[in-house]
């Protein structure tokens, strides 16, 4: 298939960016299927930071990261995405963050990312982004948390300088109901 889903775009575009020994950061664990597609493109020498206010997530994923072998470069923190810059040195840079919002699948529904903290650490992890670094952001509108989410990530990406980013839209538009749509940042 030419037009491949949003989060398996999202993947194909931090493949490109994202290379051996880098820091990254997977600002919503869930289930730790991004936060092991991270940890295989950084590689042994490379870092992932994974964010999650939920320990279940982080269970789930420490588990995963055992089984794919991958825990020497992944470290898991409980604590929100917002918080984001606290967890790296003043002048680091990072190559890449995946947000990939809503709730946690199989767990509950009412416990989502919020519009508030998801743009404050989507706008630290922008500021972070070395030079081809790339943020990318599947967003889920179909329920009430995740429209006000679309509408301030929508404003902000739209304000960028575009002198000094790129910002893509990638969504399916004659889907039902509200689809995912992926927004990627791109630092120039």
């Amino acid at each position: 298939m030419a037009l491949n889903s949003v989060l398996t775009y999202a993947h194909a575009l931090l493949k490109q960016a994202v290379g051996p020994g880098e820091t990254v950061v997977d600002a919503t664990v869930g289930n730790g299927h991004d936060t092991i597609f991270l940890a295989t493109l950084v590689g042994p020498s490379g870092r992932v930071l994974g964010f999650d206010i939920q320990k279940e997530a982080l269970k789930a994923t420490e588990t995963q990261l055992v089984l794919t072998g991958q825990t020497r470069q992944v470290t898991l923190i409980n604590d929100g995405h917002e918080h984001l810059k606290n967890h790296l040195t003043a002048d680091q840079q990072i190559g890449g963050a995946i947000f990939n919002l809503g709730y946690l699948p199989g767990g509950d529904k009412q416990l989502t990312t919020q519009s508030k903290t998801t743009l404050e650490a989507v706008k630290q992890a922008i500021n972070l982004l070395r030079r081809g670094g790339l943020v990318v952001v599947v967003v889920y509108p179909g329920h009430p948390a995740g429209r006000l989410e679309q509408d301030a990530l929508l404003t902000a990406v739209k304000a960028l300088d575009q002198q000094t980013y790129n910002v893509l839209q990638y969504a399916f538009i004659n889907q039902i109901h509200e689809p995912p749509f992926l927004l990627a940042v791109e630092r120039k």
